[in-house]
């Protein structure tokens, strides 16, 4: 499947934030739901009361969304980096209608470097998408103290604003980088679907107590 397809599918999936400052912030009855947040919180159980995040009420803080694209070699073995790529657009159109803010950091072949943002996606993104190029190495720790700084920024000029860290990785790395600390809270996306798992992205997502989930929960049928 293309990532067109699989953009068009993500898109479509009524993809929600989790504004909250704490992890365990689940927002108030009345609301409507944040998806993504409420699938992450069930890693993949069957969903719960105790799993529902909800959207802010009206006049709540902007939320930040800091996105780190694994572009290393491995992602391009079947299709990872493709099927990455097209939940990253979905997740970008969710955050236009929401009015969150994002930014796009993508890390492979020895170096990490900033794509897009801070700002709000307000068209489509496929653009800032098709440039990345998987291959190299995997440069883990570039990419998460590349966000760290992001995050600490947003801290220092936004204090009030929530701000969440999403890696979207295969987790084929042996670095295991600090938590970064200004995130509220931190997603991790295992694209890890090879026959047999290494599992070390859900073992950063455990060290960092992170929310760790496969791409398929973060799209509603």
């Amino acid at each position: 499947m293309s990532h067109r397809t699989d953009a068009l599918a993500a898109a479509g999936s009524g993809v929600r934030w989790q504004p909250g400052k704490l992890p365990d912030r689940r927002g108030r009855p009345g609301t409507r739901i944040a998806w993504a947040a409420t699938l992450a919180a069930a890693r993949g159980a069957a969903l719960a009361p105790a799993h529902l995040r909800f959207r802010p009420r009206a006049g709540a803080p902007r939320a930040f969304h800091c996105f780190v694209l694994d572009c290393s070699a491995s992602m391009l073995d079947g299709g990872r980096l493709a099927r990455a790529k097209g939940l990253l657009v979905g997740l970008f159109d969710a955050a236009a209608r929401e009015r969150a803010e994002v930014a796009l950091i993508c890390f492979g072949a020895g170096r990490a470097e900033r794509r897009f943002g801070p700002a709000v996606p307000r068209w489509w993104n496929e653009r800032w998408l098709e440039p990345v190029m998987g291959g190299g190495g995997t440069p883990l720790t570039l990419g998460i103290d590349a966000a760290r700084a992001l995050l600490a920024q947003r801290a220092r000029r936004r204090p009030g604003a929530p701000r969440s860290l999403w890696l979207l990785t295969d987790g084929r790395s042996d670095e295991m980088p600090a938590r970064p600390a200004q995130a509220d809270e931190i997603h991790v996306i295992d694209f890890d679907d090879a026959a047999v798992r290494l599992g070390r992205a859900e073992r950063l997502a455990r060290a960092w107590a992170a929310r760790w989930c496969l791409p398929t929960a973060l799209i509603r049928a």
